[in-house]
């Protein structure tokens, strides 16, 4: 299981100029974890000219161990972002400490853990203005302490493959309070979230479902039923997964859940949910329909039989060709190199997939070029306008390969409008803020959050796809503590910062808003 889950990669502007760098999770072997001689996780900066320069060492910020995954969050508001890698083991927090260094924090933040650690999440749960963490937990497994002889399963078609999860206990995941002064509380078992984390976490997703107003959190679970933790708004939160048709595919089957996100490819107003699964099982597109109840409605949608024979990792809705409708991305590829060895009806290596929204609440599986065509074993993806161009890029990491970056040519065929919130009362980026924008009576909603997709953090900037209109109506802004402002005739293809209680500032793509 540990060399098939792969790992993730986050963009985020680790220096504040203005572009997005690049972080990547590697993972190990059983002999490179004990010794720690793997290659380490990896930092690229952004030099603004298309390329990136690894500054790995110089910045302190290459742990070694058999990495997972990344979260990305400004634990104490001091504008610079900080680092949480999980893996295998003990988990690294690196306190960005500005001039490309930063420090191993773990111990004083008390959020190593030991744990078989897969995607991670910063959010504001408790709406205090600083941002909490949960770490979403695998397996209890002792690599030190492997059987002589590995256990084998069967796969259909005769073939003999390792084991997945089942029969192994479930690694409790973590839910840590940021107390403001460089410490978190670990308050699993406090906020309820501990009654319902027994199963095999992989994918994250912090988000405000049912829109009142503080954050609740979906945990897509492998083999086991997922979990939607509705924030209470005392600290506490209730798992409705069941209730809210999520834990289960619409026929009620229980599916291994990897990847997840949401966003309103609907444009009703609410956030509907996608998760990727495992071959023969669907990745599976739940509709919003208000208050606790989700729809699958992955058959209708166009998305069952195109995934039906992939299996998908990473994720994420995002407007690729800017015509104002939320597009879909998958990162797939299996886990038993030994399909390729019979007639399976699926491969080892799989090319990725990009689902175009075509309106109607139907997607269709388009080309986008070779570079997605590829066949490869891809995991954890991150999302992100790299190059400051108008358009969403993607990095993808792949298993026990050189990682993909795709850049996006073309996608700014159409006008944009990218927006950038910096909180006050609330956390410095405005994670779980609320972006509407409207034209010509139609609406977009957006939500300032990174945690999703699988192993991965993707740009807080919110990027809105405009196709053929020059000026916005209205951009509104609502923060975490329920303040609002409101921009009117906003010019497209422009960077809108808005800064709490301070008023917003229009500039041209590319510039440092810092």
């Amino acid at each position: 299981m540990l060399e098939s889950h792969g790992s993730g990669a986050a963009f985020f502007d680790h220096d504040s100029d203005g572009d997005l760098d690049l972080y990547i999770v590697n993972g190990a072997t059983f002999a490179t974890y004990r010794d720690r001689s793997g290659p380490g996780n990896a930092l690229y900066r952004n030099r603004g000219d298309g390329t990136f320069a690894e500054i790995t060492q110089e910045a302190g910020v290459g742990d070694a161990g058999w990495g997972g995954g990344v979260a990305v969050g400004d634990i104490d508001n001091d504008g610079r972002p900080d680092l949480y890698a999980t893996n295998y083991g003990a988990n690294v927090l690196y306190r960005n400490r500005g001039g490309d260094r930063f420090a191993d924090a773990t111990q004083e933040a008390g959020v190593g853990g030991d744990q078989y650690s897969a995607s991670a999440a910063f959010f504001d749960y408790d709406r205090d203005g600083d941002l909490d963490l949960y770490v979403a937990n695998y397996v209890v497994f002792d690599a030190e302490n492997l059987p002589a002889e590995p256990q084998l399963c069967t796969f259909f078609s005769g073939l003999r493959v390792y084991c997945g999860p089942k029969g192994l206990v479930g690694a409790p995941d973590v839910l840590y309070r940021n107390e403001g002064d460089g410490a978190f509380t670990d308050v699993t078992q406090a906020s309820g979230v501990a009654a319902a984390n027994r199963y095999y976490g992989l994918g994250v997703v912090p988000v405000d479902y049912d829109y009142d107003g503080d954050s609740d959190l979906f945990v897509a679970n492998d083999e086991t039923p997922n979990v939607l933790f509705q924030n209470q708004g005392d600290g506490t939160f209730q798992d409705v997964a069941l209730i809210a048709g999520v834990a289960y595919n619409g026929d009620g089957d229980v599916e291994a859940g990897m990847g997840a996100d949401f966003g309103d490819y609907d444009q009703d107003g609410d956030p509907d949910l996608y998760v990727t699964h495992f071959f023969t099982e669907t990745n599976t597109l739940y509709r919003n329909e208000g208050g606790v109840r989700f729809s699958d409605v992955t058959t209708t949608a166009g998305l069952a039989a195109a995934t039906v024979e992939m299996l998908g990792w990473g994720t994420r809705f995002f407007d690729y060709d800017n015509d104002g409708r939320l597009d879909l991305f998958v990162a797939n590829g299996h886990v038993y190199p030994q399909v390729d060895q019979a007639a399976t009806g699926t491969t080892y290596r799989q090319p990725n997939q990009l689902f175009r929204n075509e309106g109607g609440g139907r997607f269709a599986p388009v080309s986008a070029g070779p570079g997605l065509a590829q066949a490869k074993v891809s995991r954890g993806t991150s999302f992100g306008d790299y190059d400051d161009d108008g358009d969403i890029d993607l990095f993808v990491v792949e298993l026990n390969d050189v990682p993909t970056l795709l850049r996006n040519d073309g996608g700014n065929a159409g006008n944009y409008l990218v927006v950038q919130v910096f909180g006050r009362e609330d956390n410095r980026d405005g994670v779980g803020t609320r972006v509407s924008l409207q034209t010509a009576g139609k609406r977009q909603w957006r939500t300032v959050n990174g945690a999703a997709s699988y192993l991965s953090h993707s740009a807080l900037r919110v990027h809105f796809g405009l196709g053929a209109t020059q000026i916005s109506d209205r951009v509104e802004i609502t923060y975490p503590n329920g303040s609002t402002y409101a921009i009117e005739n906003v010019p497209a293809n422009k960077l809108l910062v808005v800064r709490q209680e301070q008023g917003h500032a229009l500039l041209k793509l590319g510039a440092n808003p810092f």
